[in-house]
């Protein structure tokens, strides 16, 4: 049961992310990038703030996989960076937590760019 309310959790607040982004998308006229960016940098905001690290413990990976959960890591990886090297940590904390996400979504990119044939846009 324990498992149910875990998965529960997190679909309910992915979820919720998912329905604002489309009510923007639907109620202005903010392309679907600049909503992207908005999450982003909301997540660095809250992260920085220290408000999103609940909101983890609360929804986990319905908190974590959306774009605001990966504001919340740059933020994270900043904070912890500039602690241990000072200000360079505020240029290479950035790259340090993100690169192992970036690497993957290169690589899966590129291996589903091998199985399936992509047709341009016309």
């Amino acid at each position: 049961m324990e498992i149910f309310i875990a998965c529960l959790r997190a679909f309910l607040v992915g979820g919720a992310f998912c329905v604002v982004a489309q009510i923007l998308i639907d109620k202005t006229n903010l392309t679907p990038a600049r909503i992207l960016v908005i999450y982003v940098v909301a997540g660095v905001i809250l992260g920085a703030a220290g408000l999103y690290k609940p909101l983890i413990d609360f929804a986990g990976a319905g908190a974590t996989t959306p774009l605001t959960g990966f504001g919340y890591l740059i933020s994270k990886g900043v904070r912890e960076a500039v602690d241990e090297k000072g200000l360079l940590g505020a240029l290479t904390g950035v790259l340090t937590t993100t690169s192992g996400g970036i690497a993957a979504a290169l690589v899966f990119g590129y291996l589903t760019c091998l199985v399936f044939k992509g047709k341009p846009k016309v």
